[in-house]
């Protein structure tokens, strides 16, 4: 996603290279990032904090900006460094010359970090493994900005905010603005201390085979506490599933991605039970490190297989803010599910609570229909069901007043997301010929979510008895009917649904990636969805590692594009899931098979998007450098593509799993214990000659395909 209001450049104007130096976002390709939200640590591969957007985070708010070691009149040379998880990282270097009676090297430096919700904890060790006595000076210097988020992802450079003095001098420092508080302590105090310049010296003394070590903590907190705080610990809201395969690419992918998505989890500081709050999945970091109900809805989707605790928590989180008034101002309306949410007391060019997305209220009804199916408890459902009806009426409301049926969005404020499905930015919507498209504007997609909407929410409504179970099946039926007859185009491969409708009703034609979210939604017939499982697996979307957002054949393409031409994980698995459920496994199993190579050029944490050149210019995909990683929505593509490849199809309330493992012969043998439906244990087994043995919890009914 793009929360950064862009103006659009309509002029021709010409980029100089003085003009293109300020304001640029920091790159965070080769950055090592640690967390635990509500904070986050990010570093170079060395382990110094040094400049761009370095730092340690928390609630949005940068504590450290820089924390750096050096040792006086010694160069380090960095030799390894890396994660250990999500939350932990370590980095070592060595003395280079100290010590040493032969080539080798003799004396080194080992970093450790540790990363917890409001600290950061940083171990550092220095060991002498050589024969000679030594000394050195090592000096850590400290400092922050106290930036926000929003400041550090625009590239502003901002003075250094000075420690406030201590009394009486201790081995501390603090910085302090308005109601935040950074405090960075060491253990044992340093020898010497400079606290104006932030600076702290040890003088080490190692005879041969002896080490010494410090303890820097940080701790960062807000006076009147988090907006939204870590979860209790031991309370993971779903399973962490065993997973055995042929292929280890697989398990690494997703051991990494879930160790991930336990520290992306946020809750909910407005929860009924404040000992067990509602939780939910951050979008991802450092830039949206908060509420965001697009990603965090999807992100919980495709984690039902692991249980529905995350798909509860999210819900009833969103649902505490269902829009109840018209605000234009943030685009608040009743019904509607809102887009991010951020800190009342930072300065943002959104609103804190914005709404401004039109798709984040179909995709709620969809997890609240599926979480069912999977066996969210009847009362939680039951709950939840106002909010649905609430949810469905805004659907009605925005169809209706569009003037053609469909789904549409427009900014009225001038201020807010120019586009407001996923693709969010400004240059994202587009014609073929590169034309972008005037808004109002209608997504396919969008179109695709509010038909499975609208039959999940019948479906709802007719099993807990309560009205308009056959009015939204009708609605559903005629919106089919009308994308229909108005979004499908040709060109010389074919029909196919433009990406929108533009202000004026036309089509814009540009081939994306979107086609992977028609399909399996129903709002398709079989004919169309092969048509669009033929040009998802084409050269010009199918790069090797994942669908391109934007066919390479059209205007404007461009692989380091944000939704023009770059991967983006999360999308590709959808498709993967739309292609399994519309009956198409082997094109699903192609682009399964590019994400599980593309986790493995990213160490297996995928991020926010990477570049779309494909493989036939590297076996391993370009980084997006500014991107977000971990992202939970790419975190959680991994268990989407793990339910695809095992065909999982659940109806809890009806009492029956259906088990079609059409595409999992790249990895099998594969065994998955531990998964979830209906409150209870589900372990599966593909072999390598394609059986399948399934232990599913009592009462339910296995259907195997």
């Amino acid at each position: 996603m793009d929360t950064t209001v862009k103006p659009q450049d309509t002029n021709g104007s010409v980029t100089t290279a003085a003009s293109a130096v300020a304001g640029l976002q920091p790159f965070l390709h080769d950055a090592v990032v640690t967390l635990h939200s509500p904070s986050l640590v990010i570093s170079r591969a060395d382990g110094q904090l040094s400049g761009g957007a370095d730092g340690f985070y928390h609630g949005d708010r940068r504590a450290l900006a820089e924390l750096t070691v050096a040792a006086e009149g010694i160069a380090l040379a960095p030799v390894r460094g890396g994660l250990r998880g999500a939350d932990r990282a370590g980095f070592r270097s060595v003395l280079r010359g100290l010590g040493e009676s032969t080539p080798d090297p003799a004396v080194a430096l080992h970093r450790r970090r540790h990363t917890a919700a409001g600290r950061l904890e940083e171990t550092l060790e220095v060991t002498n493994a050589g024969i000679r006595h030594i000394r050195v000076r090592l000096t850590v210097t400290a400092g922050t900005d106290l930036a926000t988020m929003e400041q550090v992802k625009s590239g502003r450079v901002l003075e250094p905010a000075p420690p406030r003095p201590a009394d009486p001098p201790a081995a501390a420092l603090t910085w302090t603005d308005g109601d935040f508080t950074a405090r960075l302590t060491s253990v044992p105090a340093p020898d010497e201390l400079r606290p104006a310049e932030g600076r702290w010296s040890y003088d080490i003394d190692l005879a041969p085979g002896t080490a010494w070590s410090a303890t820097l903590t940080c701790t960062a907190a807000y006076a009147d506490g988090d907006q939204f705080p870590a979860p209790p610990e031991g309370r993971l809201p779903w399973s962490v599933p065993e997973v055995t395969s042929a292929d280890r690419g697989l398990v690494r992918w997703l051991e990494q991605s879930l160790a991930d998505l336990d520290r992306l989890r946020l809750a909910d500081g407005r929860s009924a039970d404040p000992d067990r709050p509602d939780q939910f999945l951050a979008a991802g970091a450092p830039w949206f490190l908060t509420l965001f109900g697009r990603d965090s809805l999807w992100a919980a989707r495709m984690l039902l297989p692991l249980g529905t605790g995350i798909a509860g928590g999210t819900l009833r989180t969103l649902a505490r803010r269902q829009g109840a008034v018209s605000d234009p101002a943030t685009e608040e309306q009743p019904g509607k599910i809102l887009h991010e949410v951020r800190r009342g007391t930072l300065a943002h060019s959104l609103p804190p609570v914005y709404y401004g997305t039109v798709d984040a209220t179909p995709l709620w009804l969809t997890l609240l229909h599926d979480a069912w199916r999977w066996g969210l408890p009847t009362h939680e459902v039951e709950q939840l069901l106002p909010h649905a009806e609430a949810a469905l009426a805004w659907m009605r409301e925005q169809a209706r007043g569009s003037g053609d049926g469909f789904l549409k969005y427009v900014d009225q404020t001038g201020k807010g997301l120019a586009n407001q499905g996923w693709k969010d930015s400004t240059d994202s919507i587009r014609h073929r010929d590169g034309r972008l498209a005037a808004a109002p504007i209608a997504l396919c997609e969008v179109q695709a979510y509010a038909y499975e909407a609208a039959l999940g929410g019948a479906a709802l409504l007719r099993e807990f008895g309560r009205a308009g179970a056959d009015e939204w099946e009708e609605w559903a039926a005629g919106l089919a009917d009308r994308f229909r007859a108005r979004f499908w185009v040709e060109d010389a491969r074919g029909p196919y649904p433009a990406v929108a409708l533009d202000r004026d009703g036309d089509p814009a034609d540009a081939a994306t990636s979107g086609f992977g979210h028609l399909l399996g939604t129903g709002l398709l017939n079989a004919e169309e969805s092969a048509l669009l499982a033929a040009r998802l697996t084409g050269p010009d979307l199918d790069a090797g590692h994942g669908l391109r957002t934007l066919s390479s054949d059209s205007v404007g393409f461009n692989p380091f594009g944000y939704h023009t031409g770059s991967i983006w994980p999360h999308d590709t698995a959808i498709a993967v899931q739309g292609l399994v459920r519309a009956g198409f496994p082997d094109a699903a199993g192609s682009l399964a098979q590019g994400l599980l190579t593309a986790s493995a050029g990213f160490e297996a944490r995928l991020p926010e998007l990477f570049a779309g050149h494909g493989t036939g210019e590297s076996a391993h995909p370009a980084p997006y450098p500014a991107s977000c990683r971990p992202q939970a929505w790419a975190a959680a593509a991994s268990v989407s593509v793990l339910r695809s490849a095992l065909g999982l199809e659940a109806d809890a309330p009806g009492g029956t799993l259906t088990v079609a493992p059409a595409l999992a012969s790249a990895f099998t043998p594969l065994t998955v214990t531990g998964l979830r439906i209906g409150g209870g244990r589900l372990d599966v087994t593909v072999t390598g000659d394609g059986g399948v043995e399934v232990v599913a919890p009592e009462g339910v009914r296995v259907v195997t395909r």
